[in-house]
């Protein structure tokens, strides 16, 4: 068959060329001239970075083209009459005329269906000019007027060919009719069938007068930084009318912006070679066609298109959108600044982030390269497709499962979803879609349906009501500020997600789905809940998490089958409303503002309640007779709770897990053994001082966790608890461990001899002799005795930091079951030879920080399992042979101890050589330990010569070796990326470090320190730098030691570079280092085959497991201090943070870059990324700035925080680590352990290293402790005594801590400095009194947990500034200072740490704890206001009788107190002898007193860093003294507007100031006043109903109808009803009220509430005394509550 051709065989495509010609007569103006310009032409090099020419407009005549010239094309009048004739409709082309030359159709279907030989018709078109062969452009410049109309071949070519693609028709892969196309027939070879002919989708045939990319393009104009969905509609709404003058709009803009500085990017090429263009910020896609066509398309005749490469998917930018402008969003996206020359940095090699390429449209994969065995779930996630392949045209109709998330494509053909039958699930996230694809709605068996993480603005014209079966819908992560009007009309739907999105409030439509069972609306900006919500009531999960809800509207108790409530990080005060949801079994409302809790009214059936990180103060439950609570996990740490009531705590008897750590418990309730499904129980970081004794009533207890308390003893029942696998009371005082009850322990020696040991001794027993026995004796139970429950469960035991001695040990020798036995930090001094006899299924033994000085080695070899053994700090001279025996081990920790023996007498001594397995060996800290190569004295004698390798131990990962002396070098392994080697000295820079790691239970080294000094040759610069990640795989080490090693060089050459005349700083070298050195860790992982990485030669089986994948899923934290001089510089990013200890307080240096952050939070949404409800990005990673990760670059990258602070004397010391210890240890926590060993900070690190390990960390830890107090002050002076040499302070440091505070019963004070002796002589008073606390204890529930707040400050404060408390009285302490500025010092800083502390809610809202800002917007008074009063003399003093602390009187004490009375709340008043000790030490305004060479360095700087302010007040009559004082208030700088503050609160005048209490409205009084008369009508069996208002005032009869209801004249009122007027019936309330008035209304209310609730509840027992006969054991149980109450 064929067809002749003619000039209408054009027709078809005579609107593109007309379109393509007026767009280049256009683009070849002067206006556009001048925006354009050459491109370099550059090789694919990825080290050439310069820029050689670039591409701006050419204004000027366009030079002649050395070309072939290009022959005219027909008439303009007959193009636009043809164009003017011819009708919208599609219609097939005319037959030509016969004298034309005819085209055969090629009829070869093997390689060509129905396609028309793309040879033939191009060879037809006469005077078509061949492609330029030249790869750059001419040096003659750039001409736009010449343009050529594209011949039909490359409009309508060869599909097959991937060089042969038409971009402006965007063809598919194996184009061919859609088997449902109905194709017209040719009549004769001369006619056709004239009527309407529409091509099917999937031939991709662009319509006419729009452009096919243009129309659902994934356009970057929404990104512009706005909320305003009115700009994108219009947009949208003119789309059409844009794209018929984009080229014009175009011209204006870069008109009016051409003096706005151009932006350098590169534009590839598809071979890999670029171009560098300057292009101006407001240039578009239609702009740039033209010049790139010219220069950049070869000899290809192929339309092209400019292609986006970014995040793992590829598409078309559409002619609208500016690539300048998207460059540099994306760039600032990544982190850069402006500062950092946006407009230059694309000019470098930026495809990490992204990658403009300018080429023939691709078609992904070929149909070969598909193979799909089952076309029922296909997955083309990420192939690159710009259409649907062929093959799954052809099998459309078995597709159920389709995925084609990651694709360019931003349409689906509707022949191919109409070919798609039984399609159920379709996924299309991360498109870069702005619309839906039109052809979703035809899809009308989809069930499921995903469109997230797209760029949809609204769903208006998606049509999705017509897909009647839909039952899921995601959309979030899209830009949507409402929802269609249509969402009602699904009636099918039943999970909706539209989290991450930008709705301010929950659209209504969605209350009207009430066949919605899932609906997530997390992380959004909502902050209310509509009361409509009610109407879902087939809701069965709720999820809300970062929101700004801050009330649950009372409509949500309608929902009554909610099973999931997670309203986690919102701005919730009360749930009551969700307690009283029927079918609730998950509450989850952490990270809220919540301050009590109410479980008197349910949820009854709730399994599971997480109030966490909340302000609760109290918990209440008052249980009901008939419901039985199911509650089985409660946790409620992180909050202010200071007691929990014994009764509430028995009704909760079906709890299992029960979590109360991070609270402020000093005891718990009895009742807790009456809980018997327990099965895990943590009260850690609390108070506790002893465990109930009904503990060991709790047979299914399996965890037991009570660390950092102050427990003194375990109690003895718990060796009846048959399940209890762990128990953790690390960090305790604990110094007796009880022996098993009713058994004795015996001591069976090796001769037969049996020596019994009493459970109980009756008396002190001699410790020389019983240590004697037992280290030659197996420890067993009597005979015919059995063992304990707890000896055959317990398999972890966790007891370090307690006063353990080596007579508690014994007990531990029978539990033969334990794997994990940790004794460290405790004051064992020698273990029993046969201590390990009975244990032999240990695998982890950590005995580090006691005194030991040497091990059992008897039974060491039968520890067949033992894998981590801890040593480090004890006082060990040499190690025992027998370790060579245990095989097993593959961690060993010797450092900080004594060692100093011959490695190589290996017959006697340990040596690593003969633990093959080791992964871990640290001896750091071991000065006196020489490793050096056996001498040919030993070599004769049998000595081995390779005893001093290290060599031989191929799994070892980490080799701890500093401050040892090596003097053979070659032993010492090379460090590599599965390898750390450290070799150097402990000290840098005149400062002390240290570094402890663990490679946690994975084996793998994910962490690498960088120590540097003298850094850039000058002798005041250092760096201490950390990267990794705790819980990272093995492919992690490689980009962890690439940071490593290339972080020095980059930072040395930004610093370099800083440009001090445009304000740059080191702060913008740490951030363009952390930038570059992650964009080059890019370059490194895809550089290419040929330059992929060396795989680690330490261990073979573990090299050959990393992959290019898992690395580009890796990332790594990363922490930099810079010292330069006295000034610090600490930059992160990620979770690896520092921690500076200031006079032993803790303050954060850096920042933790978490996604639940609100600043983080929105930076992400900014980015196109979205965060999880369990606070991960994408849904896989922890952290919101990191290195690597490049699979959700730019989302998460390398930023840093950067920190710079000018050292003082205060500073101590860094602490340095990443999450394996802060996710465990607190801030000043950390600085309290770490500050009770700071004389060597190796030490310091380990003991931080095995607290963390103790506390639970079980991944990879590091910890680095650098003393900066080093750098600053030659030798450390004591904090309050500058007259005690540095050796006796350092001493006493050490007894204080174990010896003088043995009586302290609080953790936190012992871990601290020790107390100063009782001052004597010429000393200083403090007394200090809290403001109105009578009044707050008598009606503020938050003050239990204020005052033990209060307490711990003012002790811990104390401790720092030498203070020794004399008494307390109440809330008032009186304290003694040895000297005067040590007083004031402490007064000061407890001022200011006031306002700091974590105060309960109650405390903040009332009046005397609210915060109060000054006229500068500084805040200067926030919670307890605390009043104070300094005088100095000589007092009389004499030790107390009973508490045996020395207590002051006379003159002096009375004048110091009285002047203490005369402050107000937040003052600090001094008489004149301390205001002259300020003038000349402080302010140095005054002569020297005879006590001011006494005052402390430390005080004399910390009072000057808070530029105080003294405020004379005058002679004042002090009430008892004859002689008026001269007095002064003081106050830190910081806080000086309290000066202006009306502050009363003497002791004179507290009685009459007004009760302090949460504030009540007239409107809540009166809804109470409600309350209480419904209750009233309860107790007498009637329901209490108000009457109408009327108009007239005359009470009505009894019983008559109320006025204006419907009953009759002669209709009686029910009986059951109580009718009233509430205003005659409650006391009268009005709006000036005061507040006593309202205190004696709500007094006189809550009595009659409760004579009603005493009335009910009597009224119950007798019902229930008639029906049953006696009492059931529950209403006992109330009974006997209400009598106790």
């Amino acid at each position: 068959m064929s067809i002749a051709k003619g000039k209408s065989s054009l027709s078809f495509f005579s609107d593109i060329i007309m379109k393509k010609r007026s767009r280049s007569k256009l683009a070849s103006s002067d206006s556009i001239n001048d925006s354009m310009s050459t491109l370099a032409s550059f090789t694919p090099n990825p080290s050439q970075l310069s820029v050689n020419t670039y591409m701006t407009p050419h204004y000027p005549e366009a030079p002649p083209d050395p070309r072939p010239a290009t022959p005219p094309l027909p008439k303009k009048e007959n193009l636009k009459d043809r164009a003017r004739k011819r009708t919208r409709l599609n219609k097939p082309p005319p037959i030509p005329p016969k004298e034309e030359p005819l085209l055969t159709i090629d009829t070869d279907f093997s390689h060509m269906e129905d396609i028309i030989n793309t040879g033939t018709v191009s060879g037809s078109l006469p005077g078509r000019p061949s492609a330029s062969s030249s790869s750059g452009f001419d040096s003659s410049g750039l001409s736009l007027s010449g343009f050529t109309p594209p011949s039909p071949s490359s409009i309508f070519t060869d599909p097959f060919h991937p060089s042969s693609v038409s971009a402006k028709r965007r063809n598919r892969h194996d184009r061919r009719v859609s088997p449902k196309t109905i194709t017209e027939r040719l009549h004769d070879d001369t006619e056709l069938i004239e009527h309407e002919w529409t091509a099917p989708e999937s031939w991709a045939i662009e319509k006419e007068g729009g452009d096919a990319d243009g129309a659902c393009s994934s356009s970057e104009e929404s990104l512009v930084a706005t909320s305003s969905r009115t700009l994108d509609d219009a947009a949208d709404l003119a789309a059409k009318k844009r794209m018929r003058r984009k080229t014009h709009y175009a011209h204006k803009q870069i008109t009016s912006t051409s003096s706005t500085k151009c932006v350098l990017v590169r534009i590839y090429r598809a071979n890999g070679s670029y171009h560098v263009a300057q292009i101006p910020p407001q240039a578009t896609v239609a702009d740039l066609t033209p010049s790139l066509n010219t220069k950049l398309r070869d000899n290809e005749r192929e339309t092209h298109k400019l292609y986006l490469k970014e995040r793992g998917r590829e598409r078309i930018l559409a002619p609208t959108e500016r690539p300048a402008a998207i460059t540099r969003r994306r760039l600032e996206q990544a982190g850069y600044d402006q500062l950092d020359s946006l407009d230059y940095l694309a000019a470098e090699d930026m495809t990490f982030l992204l990658k403009f390429v300018y080429k023939s449209q691709l078609l992904g994969p070929a149909a070969e390269e598909l193979n799909f065995d089952n076309f029922e779930y296909v997955d083309l996630t990420g192939c690159g497709l710009p259409t649907i392949p062929i093959i799954f045209h052809k099998n459309a109709a078995s597709i159920v499962f389709l995925n084609l998330s990651r694709n360019p494509m931003v349409e689906i053909p509707l022949d191919f979803v109409q070919s798609c039958t039984i399609l159920r699930e379709l996924r299309l996230s991360s498109m870069a879609m702005k619309r839906v694809p039109q052809s979703v709605r035809h899809s009308t068996s989809l069930q499921r349906l995903d469109l997230s993480c797209n760029r949809i603005v609204d769903l208006d014209d998606a049509g999705l009501d017509r897909i009647p079966e839909l039952i899921q819908l995601k959309l979030q992560n899209n830009r949507m500020e409402q929802l269609p009007w249509y969402f009602p009309r699904l009636r099918m739907l039943k999970t909706l997600n539209i989290s991450n999105n930008k709705f301010s409030h929950l659209p209504s439509v969605i209350c009207e789905m009430p066949a919605l069972l899932d609906l997530d609306i997390s992380f959004n900006m909502i902050t209310e809940l509509p009361e409509d919500i009610g109407r879902l009531t087939a809701l069965q999960q709720l999820i809300f998490v970062g929101n700004r809800v801050s009330k649950l509207p009372e409509q949500c108790g309608q929902l009554v089958n909610l099973q999931l409530l997670d309203c986690r990080r919102n701005s919730i005060a009360d749930l009551s409303v969700a307690h009283t949801l029927p079918q609730l079994d998950t509450l989850l409302a952490d990270h809220n503002m919540i301050h009590a809790l109410d479980l008197s009214h349910g949820p009854h059936d709730t399994a599971a309640l997480d109030i966490s990180f909340n302000d609760i103060t109290l918990l209440k439950l008052v249980p009901s007779v008939q419901t039985p609570f199911a509650l089985t996990s409660l946790d409620v740490s992180h909050t202010k709770l200071s007691s929990l009531d014994d009764f509430a705590l028995s009704h909760l008897s079906a709890l299992q897990s029960l979590k109360l750590d991070h609270n402020l418990f000093r005891t718990l309730p009895n009742c807790l053994g009456e809980l018997s499904h327990l099965v895990t129980f943590s009260c850690s970081d609390n108070h506790l001082d002893a465990l109930p004794e009904t503990i060991g009533s709790l047979r299914r207890l399996e965890t037991l966790d009570a660390h950092n308390n102050s427990l003194r003893k375990l109690p003895v029942s718990l060796w009846n608890c048959p399940s209890l696998v762990l128990i953790n009371v690390t960090s305790n005082l604990i110094d007796t461990w009880c022996n098993p009850p009713d058994t004795s322990l015996v001591v069976s020696s090796i001769s037969g001899i049996s020596l019994e040991i009493p459970g109980t001794p009756p008396g002190p027993r001699s410790h020389m002799q019983i240590a004697r026995k037992a280290s030659c004796a197996t420890v067993q139970t009597s005979s015919g005795q059995p063992c304990p429950p707890l000896v055959y469960s317990l398999e972890k035991l966790y007891v370090g930091e307690n006063r353990l001695t080596d007579d508690c040990l014994p007990p531990f020798m029978i539990l033969k079951e334990l794997r994990v036995l940790n004794l460290s930090f405790n004051e064992i001094q020698e273990l029993p030879c046969c201590f390990l006899r009975n244990i032999t299924k240990l695998e982890e033994l950590y005995l580090s920080g006691n005194q030991l000085t040497s091990l059992p080695t008897e039974d060491l070899p039968r520890l067949t399992r033992l894998s981590v053994l801890f040593l480090n700090g004890n006082k060990l001279q040499t190690l025992p042979q027998e370790l060579n025996k245990v095989q097993s081990l593959t961690v060993i920790d010797a450092g900080s101890n004594a060692l100093r023996y011959n490695i190589n007498n290996w017959e006697f001594d340990w040596n690593w050589n003969f633990n093959q397995n080791l992964k871990y060996l640290n001896l750091s800290g071991n000065k006196r330990l020489e490793i050096k190569p056996p001498t040919a004295r030993h070599v004769s004698e049998g000595a081995e010569s390779g005893l001093a390798d290290f060599s031989g131990l191929t799994s070892l990962r980490v080799l701890g070796l500093m401050d040892v002396t090596t003097t053979f070098l070659p032993n010492i392994p090379e460090e590599s990326e599965d390898r750390r080697v450290r070799t150097s000295l402990s000290e840098v820079n005149k400062m002390s470090y240290g570094i402890a790691d663990n490679i946690g239970s994975t084996g793998y080294l994910t962490m690498f320190d960088l120590v540097q000094p003298e850094f850039r040759g000058h002798q005041d610069e250092a760096v201490f730098a950390m990267f990794g990640r705790t819980d990272a795989g093995q492919s992690n080490n490689h980009l962890s030691k690439y940071l490593h090693d290339h972080f020095l060089p980059q930072f040395c050459a930004h610093l370099g570079q800083i440009d001090q005349s445009k304000n740059e700083t080191v702060r913008d070298a740490l951030r363009r280092t952390f930038l570059r050195l992650n964009k080059q860790l890019h370059d490194s992982l895809y550089a290419g085959n040929s330059t992929s990485r060396k795989m680690s030669q330490v261990s073979a089986s573990t090299a050959g497991t990393s992959s290019l994948e898992s690395s580009y899923r890796a990332g790594a934290s990363g922490i930099v201090l810079y010292f330069v001089g006295r000034t610090m510089y600490v930059a992160n990013a990620g979770d690896a943070l520092a921690v500076i200890s200031m006079q032993g307080s803790a303050e954060l240096l850096s920042r933790k870059h978490d996604p639940f952050d609100r600043r983080e939070a929105e930076r992400i949404r900014s980015a196109e990324g979205w965060i999880s409800p369990k606070g991960l990005v994408h849904e896989e990673i922890d952290t919101s700035r990191s290195f690597g990760y490049f699979y959700h670059f730019p989302v998460v990258n390398a930023r840093p925080y950067v920190e710079e602070r000018q050292l003082t004397e205060q500073d101590e010391f860094v602490i340095i680590g990443n999450r394996g210890l802060w996710d465990y240890i607190s801030y000043q926590t950390a600085v309290d352990i770490a500050r009770s060993e700071i004389s060597d900070p190796m030490i310091a690190a380990q003991k931080l290293r095995d607290f963390a390990i103790s506390y639970g960390s079980d991944g990879s830890t590091m910890i680095m402790v650098v003393c900066i107090a080093d750098l600053l002050r030659s030798k450390k002076q004591p904090a309050a005594d500058s007259s005690m040499d540095v050796e006796t302070f350092n001493a006493s440091k050490k007894r204080g801590g174990k010896k003088a505070d043995i009586d302290i019963q609080d953790r936190t004070i012992a871990r601290l400095d020790y107390e100063v002796s009782p001052p004597t002589g010429h000393l200083c008073l403090v007394f200090t009194d809290i403001r109105n606390s009578t009044q707050l204890w008598e009606t503020n529930a938050g003050m239990p947990t204020a005052m033990r707040l209060h307490n711990g400050l003012l002790r811990r404060q104390l401790r720092i500034c030498g203070g020794y408390v004399v008494k307390t009285e109440g809330d008032s302490f009186m304290c003694s200072f040895p000297t005067t500025l040590a007083a004031l010092w402490w007064s000061l800083s407890v001022q200011v740490q006031l306002m700091h502390e974590p105060w309960p809610l109650e405390i903040l809202e009332c009046e005397e704890g609210k915060e109060v800002w000054d006229a500068q917007g500084n805040l200067i008074s926030r919670g307890l206001s605390v009043r104070m009063g300094i005088h100095c003399g000589t007092p009389v003093y004499e030790p107390d009788p009973i508490t045996n602390r020395m207590d002051y009187f006379g003159p002096m004490v009375i004048r110091a107190a009285r002047i203490s009375g005369s402050a107000a709340g937040g003052q600090i008043m001094c008489s004149a002898d301390v205001v002259r000790e300020i003038n000349a030490r402080i302010t140095e305004t005054g002569p020297d007193t005879e006590y001011s060479e006494f005052q402390p360095p430390q005080a004399i700087e910390a009072i000057r860093r808070m530029n105080i302010r003294v405020i004379p007040v005058g002679e004042i009559k002090l009430k008892g003294l004859e002689i008026p004082e001269m007095v002064s208030s003081i106050y830190p700088g910081c806080v000086a507007g309290r000066q202006d503050m009306d502050l009363t609160g003497g002791s004179a005048s507290a009685s009459v100031l007004p009760p302090a209490k949460v504030q009540w409205s007239i409107g809540q009084v009166r809804e109470l006043g409600l309350l209480c008369l419904r209750f009233e009508a309860l107790a007498s069996g009637r329901v209490f109903r108000p009457y109408p208002k009327r108009k007239d005032s005359i009470p009505l009869p009894p019983q008559s109808p109320p006025p204006g209801s419907e009953a009759g004249e002669d209709e009686q009122l029910e009986p059951c009803c109580m009718y009233g007027d509430p205003d005659q019936l409650l006391p009268p309330l009005h709006d000036k009220m005061g507040e006593l008035e309202i205190m004696m209304v709500l007094d006189s209310l809550l009595t009659r509430i409760e004579n009603a609730a005493s009335a009910m509840t009597m009224a119950v027992v007798a019902e229930t005394m008639q029906t049953r006969g006696e009492l059931e054991e529950r209403t006992l149980g109330l009974l006997s509550s209400l009598v106790l109450r």
